[in-house]
């Protein structure tokens, strides 16, 4: 199913919060559909009982409906800490929007509604939230906290991102990662919204992300990119001018020319850095634009199980 779909029916809405809320509350709702039946919709406010736990918190009521354990949690628990890393460089504005268009439907539209619906999702399991922006500078740094209050400063930035007009700019991807992980004291899960397209040193951009391993950090990659034209390269054979979003280069071509050795460079392209990111023990989820969130709250989850 389609992100549009997914949201058609309050599209309309230019509130990022309520957008992420309705993801969310949709993807608890088929949750009994997932490999996480039978963790019921109420986990928001409970937890699955682990045998040598104290039963003095365990719901009865819930077990009673389940016929499974499980405890409640209080609003002072804080289970995981998450900082979330958006690339905000100019490949990331790709594609311009039509005024007809929703704001998701380019990379960095996209990536700010799935780091708000991970958000609401972290917000809602008590967990810790933190967030870091680059793009030709370190435009923002939040450290993990899991307030109403923290939750709103870092929902406004996201939605001032959306607002901005994004200038050609170059960034230093490797420079900006090191920063990140240098302000990223204890343990968490470091989840990455990127299009990959800094990547021209393979060795120094890895070393960044392994630097953002230290401390025995959880760090999970979502390469977020263009089915139709960054992947198949969807154009047809009318004389075209490509510009590099970020140096403004140009060059002129006929895509047909080139298509089938494109798709074949970039497949190789996928192909290489999932392979480094194994290597690595780094998870690599490539998504496309327009994807419903399945797959990335899906990846939280599985991931948050692993880190325990």
């Amino acid at each position: 199913m389609k992100i549009e779909s997914q949201l058609e029916k309050i599209s309309s809405f230019k509130n990022l919060e309520l957008l992420a809320n309705q993801v969310v509350e949709g993807f608890i709702s088929g949750m009994h559909k997932s490999p996480f039946h039978g963790f019921s919709a109420e986990f928001a406010e409970h937890k699955i009982y682990n045998q040598g736990e104290s039963t003095k918190h365990i719901d009865w009521k819930l077990f009673a409906k389940t016929d499974r354990l499980y405890t409640k949690r209080y609003e002072e628990e804080t289970n995981l800490r998450c900082h979330l890393i958006i690339d905000n460089s100019s490949s990331m504005h790709y594609p311009l929007l039509a005024k007809n268009e929703n704001f998701y439907e380019n990379k960095i539209g996209f990536s700010v509604l799935a780091s708000a619906v991970l958000m609401n999702l972290l917000k809602k399991q008590r967990d810790a939230i933190g967030v870091s922006v680059y793009s030709d500078t370190y435009e923002f740094y939040a450290n993990e906290k899991g307030s109403d209050r923290h939750h709103r400063m870092i929902l406004n930035k996201l939605e001032e991102i959306l607002e901005a007009n994004k200038s050609t700019k170059q960034t230093d991807t490797v420079a900006f990662l090191h920063q990140i992980a240098e302000n990223i004291h204890r343990r968490s899960m470091v989840i990455l919204f990127t299009d990959m397209f800094q990547y021209e040193d393979e060795e120094k951009i890895f070393k960044a992300l392994q630097h953002l391993k230290h401390n025995k950090h959880k760090v999970v990659v979502f390469h977020v990119y263009d089915k139709k034209t960054e992947l198949t390269f969807d154009f047809n054979n009318t004389p075209r001018k490509f510009i590099d979003v970020e140096t403004g280069e140009t060059v002129q071509i006929f895509a047909e020319n080139i298509k089938e050795e494109y798709e074949k460079q970039v497949q190789s392209y996928f192909k290489e850095i999932a392979n480094t990111c194994l290597q690595y023990k780094i998870q690599y989820v490539p998504v496309e634009i327009g994807e419903n969130f399945e797959k990335i709250l899906t990846t939280y989850l599985v991931e948050k199980q692993k880190f325990g």
